[in-house]
């Protein structure tokens, strides 16, 4: 029997927000291939479904391509790519040697875009097309102090994201999530103990950090028909964004 189902890619889709959007792809009858450089901890698993795991750096670009082929090759298509790789550890600007701020441009900005290339190479020559969502941050939309690399590569992303919406239509759709504050295995890291991420979350409107699964839903959207004719949008994923501090000092003085 053809497997109907659609073939979706998410890079970094071992843990975190990745392994969360890996798994709303699986709950909607996806197949759901996942990247890394390093496998999951544990499967990635979601309504009687499992992501198939392949070792990748995205950094390499002959390699990335490899990798697409091979995923065509084996399932016949690629409907769907969500560039989600990526990250940064804090460090302040003037601290960082220009390697070190190189190679964070390098992951978060050059290697979605080998990967996209890779992806359009194939979709643009298979009935339908497919979809490609980049995972931004709101880190590329204000300052960024302590992730400026990040931010200046997320920034890069979004404005990347809409080139290609205009010149890979009308085969392929490019969109992108931005994303705020999120809750994943390792927020501690960012935000503390319990008690620090339950702070930060107060800063949100909606009251709470995103979860994994928010981002998946978002994704599942703009890969769908419903978002037929969505391309090229900004998705602000931040829970309502942050209240300006001007009025908790405005508070305090009434």
């Amino acid at each position: 029997m053809t497997d109907t189902r659609q073939v979706v890619v998410v890079t970094g889709g071992t843990r975190g927000v990745g392994a969360g959007i890996a798994r709303s792809f699986l709950a909607a009858g996806a197949h759901v291939v996942i990247c890394a450089r390093r496998p999951p901890d544990e499967p990635v698993e979601e309504a009687g479904a499992t992501a198939e795991f392949r070792r990748l750096d995205l950094r390499d670009a002959a390699a990335t391509g490899v990798f697409f082929a091979e995923v065509a090759a084996e399932h016949g298509r690629v409907d769907c790519l969500v560039n989600n790789a990526g990250g940064t550890p804090f460090g302040l600007l003037a601290e960082s040697s220009s390697a070190h701020l190189a190679k964070i441009v390098e992951l978060n900005l050059f290697a979605p875009l080998h990967a996209s290339l890779s992806a359009y190479e194939l979709m643009r020559h298979q009935p339908g097309g497919g979809s490609i969502t980049m995972i931004g941050s709101v880190s590329g939309t204000r300052p960024s102090p302590g992730s400026a690399a990040y931010g200046a590569a997320k920034a890069g992303l979004e404005n990347l994201a809409g080139t290609m919406a205009v010149e890979w239509a009308p085969a392929v759709r490019v969109n992108t999530v931005v994303l705020g504050l999120a809750r994943t295995e390792s927020a501690a890291l960012h935000y503390g103990d319990e008690e620090g991420v339950a702070e930060v979350a107060r800063t949100v409107p909606l009251g709470r950090l995103a979860d994994p699964s928010d981002v998946g839903d978002a994704c599942v959207f703009l890969a769908s028909d419903r978002a037929r004719y969505i391309s090229g949008a900004a998705l602000r994923l931040h829970g309502g964004g942050e209240r300006p501090a001007f009025l908790a000092a405005a508070s305090v003085n009434h």
